[in-house]
């Protein structure tokens, strides 16, 4: 089974947290969260999740992990303020390892110059952003592409880019 980093912190969008997480974690997959600071506890934009960080970006390894979520929300536009999140993400981009980003979750992989040729969706707001970044924009439910890059729109894509992130940990 797969170990799954993702980066999250405050004002993510708490169900492209807990839905992907669940599906993970309910087909045998280990989840790990990271963040600034082990032991921090953020909270979903909606105020329906708390999540208490498993491990401190300073304390991990791209090489530790088998593939990487990225939920959305505002949490990957303030992850991006940070170059070891920004490393963190494009290591796994650049050594074609499973990325699964919902929404807003691609801003990352924006910042980290990973979307190039790449076909790729994500909210409405950000579809120019990643055409700038050079990105095949298709506004789709789900998006896999060259069988390592998951995208979706939005919360009401999350059984679809459920179904694809499965898929491509199979």
């Amino acid at each position: 089974m797969a170990k799954v980093a993702t980066l999250i912190t405050d004002m993510f969008e708490d169900v492209e947290f807990t839905g992907p997480r669940d599906a993970l974690v309910e087909a045998g997959h280990e989840v790990v969260t990271i963040e600034k600071k082990a032991g921090n506890t953020v909270e979903g934009k909606q105020g329906e999740s708390k999540v208490t960080i498993d491990k401190a970006i300073d304390d991990v390894s791209p090489e530790d992990f088998d593939a990487l979520l990225l939920p959305g929300g505002f949490s990957p536009d303030l992850l991006r303020e940070d170059e070891r999140f920004v490393q963190f993400a494009k290591a796994f981009m650049d050594a074609k390892k499973p990325v699964f980003a919902i929404c807003h979750g691609p801003q990352l992989l924006i910042t980290a110059k990973t979307l190039e040729g790449r076909d790729a969706t994500g909210y409405k707001s950000i579809k120019v952003d990643m055409e700038y970044a050079g990105a095949k924009y298709a506004d789709k439910e789900v998006v896999v592409c060259q069988e390592q890059l998951v995208t979706s729109r939005q919360p009401d894509d999350i059984p679809a880019f459920n179904r694809e992130m499965l898929n491509l940990l199979k």
